[in-house]
């Protein structure tokens, strides 16, 4: 497989799944305290990658949990960010300068932080109340904040009553690791290929709806715009037929990622348009990844992290075929913005 460590990969899912037990007695102690709302705010990517957990908990329970942009909530905070809250922040690097102005803004409010960081020597990680540090880098930290901010969440709906198959679910995810590592592999010879056909095309829609929408968001915006300097165009599945459908015409590139929870009829729907109409029509399927083990159930939680899995394997091919690195940029963190 190109440019992949295997051992690597499984260590740092492994380190996401671990923390399931101390992210449930975390949730039981913080209702016990008398917390009342969830937030998660992240900056950038890593917010996306945290909505499938809030969509989760909003259909599971009646217990506020929503996300905000750090950057906006310094500025203008949300209803109920008191002693009653309680913020998520995801940052990779520890350092983001958006959720390091968070954190000061929050403890000066009294509010309870939990961080998720790849380092523990970092503003982020250290000064928050919470902190789970499990070692990522770009490649491998998508599944691993999907799979962090999923566990958070099952363990404040069991620790509520809500739901009752956390060890069950947990024992599940502790062999998804393995599992997604055989994905890739399996999934190397189509990447190639279609890395091949995309990498000299300058434009493509995405879309998808419910769990995996955050993912088609995530992989157009920050990896094929921030690391590939290509134009997208996100668009939820339920809005494709308010706008976007006028720009599908031949040769207009739309992939179309499908999960495998109560929403996937709209993408569904999306496909059956666009491949009336375009002979480019990209699908990324969750349901087409073999896990051996997972129950319908958890694998309906989890098709944000099948697509981010396989996508990396795009990306490990387009920036070679593009001779683009994923980590080159011009403005991001090189320039005063």
């Amino acid at each position: 497989m190109l440019n992949f460590d295997k051992d690597r990969f499984i260590r740092i899912q492994s380190g996401a799944v671990s923390i399931a037990g101390e992210a449930r007695s975390l949730m039981r102690a913080l209702l016990s305290e008398g917390v009342e709302r969830l937030f998660f705010m992240g900056t950038g990517g890593v917010q996306l990658l945290t909505l499938p957990a809030i969509d989760l908990a909003q259909r599971y329970s009646t217990f506020p949990v929503s996300a905000a942009y750090p950057a906006q909530v310094v500025l203008d905070p949300p209803a109920g960010l008191d002693n009653k809250a309680v913020v998520v922040i995801p940052s990779l690097s520890g350092t983001t300068k958006e959720g390091v102005e968070l954190m000061a803004f929050l403890k000066k409010r009294g509010v309870r932080t939990i961080s998720l960081t790849g380092h523990s020597d970092t503003p982020i990680a250290q000064e928050a109340d919470h902190n789970f540090t499990n070692f990522a880098e770009d490649d491998t930290s998508s599944e691993s904040f999907y799979l962090q901010t999923l566990l958070i969440v099952l363990a404040l709906l069991a620790e509520r009553g809500e739901y009752d198959g956390f060890d069950a679910a947990v024992a599940e995810l502790q062999l998804l690791p393995g599992l997604l590592a055989d994905a890739k592999a399996a999934f190397e010879d189509k990447a190639a290929e279609l890395a091949a056909t995309i990498k000299d095309e300058t434009y493509h829609i995405f879309t998808g709806a419910g769990s995996v929408w955050p993912e088609a968001n995530y992989y157009g915006m920050c990896i094929l715009e921030e690391m590939q300097w290509i134009r997208t165009r996100p668009v939820h599945a339920a809005d494709f037929f308010h706008g976007t459908l006028e720009l599908v015409e031949p040769g207009v590139s739309v992939f179309v990622f499908k999960g495998e929870d109560a929403l996937r009829p709209l993408a569904d729907r999306v496909e059956n348009f666009a491949r009336r109409y375009t002979d480019c029509v990209r699908t990324l399927d969750a349901a087409s990844v073999k896990l051996p083990g997972i129950s319908a159930q958890v694998r309906s939680m989890i098709s944000p992290v099948l697509l981010a899995t396989l996508l990396e394997r795009l990306s490990a091919h387009l920036e070679v075929l593009r001779n683009h690195p994923l980590t080159t940029r011009r403005y991001y963190k090189r320039v005063e913005y």
